[in-house]
């Protein structure tokens, strides 16, 4: 029996500069751990049994109407420009229609080298698989724009790192894998006329009501600036906000060194590979408008008369702030029970943060207890709490229904390091059940009562480092 899905692969059909075609390297025992039957249903997927999905999420079968490709795209990495990237050890199957009316590409992660892989052996192993399997569901299960975990496969086969690990395919589900990268490859070339045909596909394919380039540019910084806002509302941090890694749609993508943050403090760093904190947690507002203005450079290129709409793309830029500043505002403020917060309103979420930074006071779980009423405890100063309280609860006065505000707003569980480090070396050891209590916990973040996976590391559970994995 052959997968099935309803495939209609319209990148496929661009020319071929966008891509290289290119099949995945089957694997020698394909093994599934894990598959998302609501996801895979919506996405039109058939029936299928354990071995044939592990066949074909694996990359040892295709499923019927795939076109595999590799995309290419450029990027800012760390702020210094690379000129050619591309799906380094991913390949896209092809995009599906689901029953929904929309459209969203599948792609495997892990599926073997590719042109685009510099050296590399294209595969993955199997902490970052399942890592970017949990983290991207509970994003989504957060209410929070991302890719999506459709299927994890073991692949029986080895990879090597600093040691022999095992190897496994993530595939991914997104609206598109569109990247400011996949603009920034063709303005560097000054290949003009694969960027406007790259243009048009992307506002025909997210933004059918906008106009040109700069329609784009502006609805792409919209989108971007109610994500950066949504990943701080929840203690997210990226880790590598590069422009490779940056969606036009919108949405999260590459939870490589990602991390939640356990007690608060603004500049928090998790990444290992990033030195200098250029993507700590209270740069990703200014790092999102860099890369917004990368966009804006490389959407540039294409305009008849580049220098006349140089005035337009820099308001559009120079707005963004604003927009981050709004939608932050907008998330917080209902972390506190404001549904229509008012911008003098800023000074008491920002006080509150200044407290919970001093004390060392946990990002989660203190806005969960504060939406329960016993956020007291969460602080070791609590006349200062009580002090913040005061004014608090005389601006809830004229609220209707903070509680049901704060709860909708404030999860009780992220997906925390420490719980992802044990996930990981259990499932190394061949034990899924830790994967699979996260994955239980997590698709209702907002009302789950598994209390152990709320609770904060101690001492020595604290992971002070996240790796990228590849």
């Amino acid at each position: 029996m052959t997968i099935t899905a309803p495939f209609d692969n319209t990148y496929a059909r661009l020319p071929d500069a966008f891509f290289t075609r290119q099949m995945p390297a089957p694997v020698r025992a394909p093994e599934l751990i894990a598959y998302n039957a609501p996801l895979g249903a919506l996405l039109g997927f058939s029936q299928a049994d354990d071995a044939e999905r592990a066949a074909v999420f694996s990359g040892t079968a295709l499923p019927e109407g795939a076109a595999p490709l590799a995309q290419l795209y450029a990027g800012h990495q760390f702020g210094n420009y690379n000129p050619q990237l591309g799906d380094g050890r991913a390949l896209l199957l092809g995009e599906v229609v689901g029953k929904d009316g929309l459209r969203r590409d599948i792609q495997l992660k892990g599926s073997g080298p590719t042109p685009y892989s510099r050296m590399g052996d294209g595969r993955a192993w199997l902490g970052p698989v399942l890592r970017e399997y949990i983290v991207s569901e509970a994003m989504h299960a957060l209410g929070i724009p991302t890719t999506r975990a459709l299927a994890a496969t073991l692949t029986g086969e080895e990879v090597i790192r600093e040691t022999v690990l095992p190897g496994a395919v993530l595939t991914r589900v997104a609206a598109s894998h569109l990247r400011v990268g996949t603009f920034q490859v063709f303005a560097h070339r000054g290949q003009t006329d694969a960027l406007r045909q790259l243009t048009d596909y992307a506002i025909g394919r997210h933004y059918p009501d906008v106009h040109g380039p700069m329609g784009l540019l502006l609805a792409v910084c919209d989108a971007q600036a109610r994500l950066i806002a949504a990943w701080m509302s929840v203690g997210f941090i990226h880790g590598v906000m590069n422009t490779d890694n940056c969606t036009i749609s919108g949405e999260t993508i590459d939870y490589g060194p990602c991390a939640f943050m356990d007690e608060f403090h603004s500049d928090t760093v998790f990444s290992s590979i990033d030195q200098t904190g250029r993507y700590a947690y209270s740069s990703q507002p200014r790092i999102a408008v860099w890369n917004m203005a990368q966009f804006a450079t490389s959407l540039l290129q294409q305009m008849d008369d580049p220098e006349a709409a140089v005035e337009e793309a820099t308001a559009i830029v120079h707005a963004m702030p604003e927009q981050i500043e709004t939608a932050w505002l907008q998330r917080f403020g209902a972390k506190i029970g404001l549904a229509a917060p008012a911008p003098e309103d800023g000074q008491l979420v920002q006080t509150l943060l200044d407290l919970m930074q001093a004390q060392g006071a946990d990002f989660t779980n203190t806005f969960d207890a504060l939406a329960r009423g016993d956020a007291r405890d969460q602080f070791v100063d609590r006349d200062a709490f009580d002090a913040w309280a005061a004014d608090w609860r005389d601006r809830l006065a004229s609220e209707e229904a903070p509680g049901a505000v704060m709860q909708a707003a404030s999860p009780r569980i992220i997906p925390r390091n420490h719980r992802i480090e044990e996930m990981i070396t259990a499932a190394v050891a061949g034990d899924f059940a830790p994967f699979e209590r996260l994955s239980s916990a997590l698709a209702d973040p907002f009302s789950t009562d598994d209390t152990g996976l709320m609770r904060p590391p101690t001492e020595a559970q604290r992971v002070p480092a996240t790796f990228c994995g590849t």
